[in-house]
């Protein structure tokens, strides 16, 4: 018997939705529907239902979620856009792709998310658009981020991309700003068999153009109004992602639990638990810790049969590719404190109690 506990086990949700999951990629290869169609069609009403926005557009993947927006939003060179600086790189990428500038404000330590205290010191009369992420899962202060954007005539985009299911001061993520972006990445909460992605949104205009963006800038075939992007969600994707969904729920409720057994029994370690504010209902996608001697801990953990990652190990301020910028390491502490203090432990919808257990053993031995 393998006593290991990976980190995440992927295949454990197609074994236990095998015969709904078969059952809906047969559907899709009989249909003969393979570009957008039906599947599509059903899966933007139903995930655009459930985030309590007018409008799903599906789209290949998270970056070009985010690439899109900011496009449709008439972000490009010059213009400058509001990042964390604690994410993952594509946050970033996002903007750049549109020869824009990404413009880093640091997070909350306690959090993790965006500070939005320090937001309005790093708008210029080139600020377009503020982009906060919900880190983890833990939606950022939205109101907050909000005030200061409709203060100083802002779009607000949404990276969701770890948020799928949690819920801000009651509401589900996926309508406070004028557009949230989404991943269906294997590993997410809401996770496709394969690259899938998203835009939710209550602007009708802003729907309609990333219609037209998405799809060769066409919305009548060979007829192209703008110089658009091939970028769509597969319909085999689609149909994964709604059987998914009527699951994603019950399998976030299971990630809560992993996560209060963590915050109750690792309560006295000596780690740096997470924080969840009052306002926030967490997707819980990752559970991170933090340490000062974070490499130790998570080698150690690794003798022991525990899957661990780092969320992340390298911001993007000190990324080569963004070396251009000229953001020295002292430009953004508080992001260069937790990518080098960091670790996520083992979370996701089948990790069983008992292997939960298992990893608070391990880190109790450890620290």
């Amino acid at each position: 018997m393998d006593n290991n506990v990976a980190f995440l086990d992927l295949g454990a949700a197609y074994r236990e939705l095998q015969p709904q999951l078969d059952a809906a990629v047969a559907r899709v290869l009989a249909s003969g529907h393979y570009i957008l169609g039906p599947e599509v069609d059903a899966f933007e009403a139903e995930f655009a239902a459930y985030c309590g926005a007018r409008h799903c557009v599906g789209v290949a993947n998270g970056l070009d979620a985010l690439h899109l927006v900011l496009r449709a939003m008439d972000v490009g060179p010059g213009d400058e856009v509001i990042v964390p600086s604690n994410t993952y790189i594509a946050t970033w990428l996002a903007v750049s792709q549109c020869g824009a500038i990404p413009v880093p404000v640091e997070p909350d330590l306690a959090t993790h998310d965006i500070d939005p205290q320090r937001i309005e010191a790093a708008i210029t009369p080139r600020t377009k658009v503020i982009l906060p992420v919900h880190l983890y899962g833990q939606p950022a202060d939205m109101d907050a981020i909000l005030s200061v954007a409709r203060r100083h005539g802002l779009r607000v985009l949404e990276d969701a991309a770890q948020a799928h299911g949690a819920r801000y001061k009651g509401q589900r993520i996926g309508a406070h700003g004028d557009a949230v972006a989404w991943s269906f990445y294997p590993g997410k909460n809401l996770g496709a068999l394969g690259d899938g992605g998203a835009i939710t949104t209550n602007d009708d205009a802003l729907a309609d153009r990333l219609r037209v963006l998405r799809n060769y800038g066409s919305r009548v075939k060979y007829v192209n109004e703008v110089q658009g992007w091939n970028s769509r969600l597969d319909p085999l994707q689609a149909a994964v992602l709604r059987v998914k969904l009527a699951h994603l729920d019950e399998w976030n409720a299971r990630r809560a639990a992993i996560a209060a057994l963590y915050q109750r029994e690792l309560a006295e370690t000596g780690l740096v638990l997470p924080v969840v504010p009052a306002w926030t209902d967490p997707a819980w996608h990752l559970f991170v810790v933090r340490h000062p001697r974070r490499d130790d801990l998570q080698r150690g953990l690794g003798e022991a049969g525990v899957g661990t990652l780092i969320h992340y190990p390298l911001p993007p301020h000190r990324q080569q590719a963004y070396a251009g910028l000229g953001l020295a390491d002292h430009a953004c502490p508080i992001a260069s404190r937790l990518a080098d203090e960091v670790l996520s432990l083992p979370m996701g919808p089948h990790l069983s109690v008992r292997q939960a257990e298992q990893v608070v053993a391990a880190v109790k031995a450890v620290v």
